[in-house]
């Protein structure tokens, strides 16, 4: 089960017009990496919840065959006066309603959050939860004591079980340092505890009413690539990190024309007079007139154009973004309509009080 129905609020304007897990990391949705790696460990039947601009989601991926997978879609919402319109359940209350209409919970399960790449070992995570005749396990990773705050927390004894959560909390609060890796692995007898028709969330509602009445429900600590994406800041630095070749299996796409230079197809580039220091893709289409300078890590989308003496450093350009002459993009996400800085400020197209300029190369 991928989770994939909520706003990813966290993460605008990246999501403004995009599902989170179809935000992209070399070019891929962040779901496609997920739904790769649950099939290289066999896994062939996946439903999804969606919502908010599902068909992008649901055209994208389809029945799941060039995966080699099944995949189903559940869709959460209402009709409003006259109109369809998303409404989550919560990622409890969306897996409850999937179960009451078709059952798809009837054995154990592995649910997942559509919006962090990881490489986990599934077959392991699923022997300790059997041996450990769980009814439900959450998948965590320690994290530093001064990160603790941008995480849910679980509080587990000796022998895994888990005591006690806490939502975020300051690093003098916290009696842990377990991050929920929204990673679970379910029984079938966890659904008959979520109200049916109602909106329910795992984290905070499902998992405190395991914690009480005492049931078996495991805190597993792993060691595993988990590339989440909670903010704007993160997708900055996760897209850095891929950059830099730092993650097993997400390798850079295109021809390599020069050591660290990927280039997609019909590039129009003027080599003899940029200053190009990889690791850099530049997209199919693109065009880097004589002058311009570009610092790696960088992608530039396809489409793009980086005009005269512009330069982009350690930055991530999306699709048709043009940058305009003269002008410096510095550690930024960029698209044809904004601009967002490694911290998260974002600046929108036609804003007097910015000096960058920039636009739609399609224009």
């Amino acid at each position: 089960m991928i989770l994939a129905a909520g706003q990813g609020t966290r993460v605008r304007p990246l999501t403004k017009q995009t599902p989170k897990p179809m935000v992209p990391i070399l070019g891929k949705p962040v779901m496609e990496y997920i739904i790769e790696h649950l099939a290289r460990y066999g896994v062939k039947e996946i439903m999804v919840n969606v919502a908010f601009n599902h068909w992008k989601i649901e055209n994208y991926f389809g029945d799941g065959h060039r995966w080699g997978v099944q995949i189903g879609y559940s869709y959460e919402g209402v009709r409003e006066h006259g109109e369809i319109v998303p409404k989550p359940m919560g990622s409890a209350g969306g897996m409850r309603r999937i179960q009451d209409f078709s059952g798809f919970f009837d054995d154990t399960t592995i649910v997942l959050c559509g919006d962090a790449i990881i490489d986990l070992d599934l077959n392991a995570a699923l022997f300790e939860h059997k041996k450990k005749q769980a009814m439900a396990s959450v998948v965590t990773l320690e994290v530093p004591l001064d990160q603790v705050k941008n995480y849910g927390i679980v509080v587990a004894g000796n022998d895994g079980k888990v005591t006690s959560f806490q939502e975020k909390p300051s690093p003098e609060e916290a009696k842990s340092q377990l991050a929920s890796t929204g990673i679970y692995i379910f029984e079938p007898a966890v659904l008959e505890m979520v109200p049916p028709g109602q909106e329910f969330d795992i984290g905070s509602q499902l998992f405190p009413m395991l914690v009480q009445q005492g049931l078996p429900f495991y805190a597993q600590s792993r060691h595993f690539n988990w590339i989440d994406i909670g903010r704007v800041a993160d997708y900055w630095a996760v897209c850095q990190r891929v950059l830099r070749g730092e993650v097993a299996q997400m390798d850079m796409p295109g021809k390599e024309v020069r050591p660290g230079v990927w280039v997609g197809l019909g590039t129009r580039v003027d080599w003899d007079s940029v200053d190009i220091t990889g690791p850099v893709y530049i997209g199919s289409g693109s065009c880097v007139e004589a002058g311009v300078k570009i610092e790696g890590p960088a992608w530039i989308g396809h489409g793009s154009c980086l005009r005269k003496g512009s330069k982009v450093v350690r930055s991530v350009l999306f699709d048709y973004t043009r940058v305009s002459e003269g002008t410096t993009f510095m550690e930024v996400v960029a698209s044809p309509q904004y601009v967002v800085d490694r911290n998260g400020k974002t600046t929108y197209q036609g804003d007097e009080s910015t000096s960058l300029r920039w636009g739609d190369a399609r224009a």
